[in-house]
């Protein structure tokens, strides 16, 4: 049985996050999204938030309610041993994105031989990042078509409650 982790901040999830989520469902076996913290981040919802909103939004999907959604506690390399994974799932919207992750991806193997599976994002989505929807949101802009309904309330209330 092939596992494969999709990690990310998820905060929020956004539209090209579950395509790309959706994508790995089908090229493994399971599929597990590591809901990771990231200290150079200003998070808007906190980690366990961000689990919840996960979970609602794949159980929304019919094609992704086998997809399990766990905190990465540390090092995502060790998450990865821990549940199994054979590799790693990212999305990638451009070049920027590859020059960011591929490091983390060399790393990665470096460190435990795990790969990094990239794939590429869905044009749709290739200008939505989880960082301009919380910025949109916090100037009370519309956000509904570039994350699932569960994480546009969630970004809503978070803003509405630290304004």
């Amino acid at each position: 049985m092939s596992i494969a982790v999709c990690p990310g901040s998820f905060d929020p999830i956004t539209l090209g996050h579950l395509d790309v989520v959706r994508r790995a469902r089908r090229l493994f076996d399971v599929v597990v999204v590591g809901v990771a913290r990231n200290a150079a981040k200003n998070a808007l919802l906190l980690p366990e938030e961000r689990v919840e909103v996960v979970r609602a939004a794949l159980d929304d999907d019919p094609d992704l309610v086998d997809v399990r959604v766990e905190v990465v506690p540390g090092l995502l390399v060790d998450f990865c041993r821990d549940v199994g994974a054979v590799a790693v799932v990212k999305g990638l919207r451009g070049g920027a994105d590859f020059d960011g992750e591929q490091p983390m991806a060399l790393m990665n193997r470096h460190l435990t031989g795990l790969e990094t599976v990239f794939l590429p994002g869905d044009q749709r989505y290739a200008h939505v990042a989880s960082s301009l929807v919380k910025d949109i949101a916090r100037h009370g802009g519309p956000i509904d078509d570039l994350v699932p309904p569960v994480a546009a309330e969630a970004v809503r209330a978070a803003v509405a409650h630290r304004a």
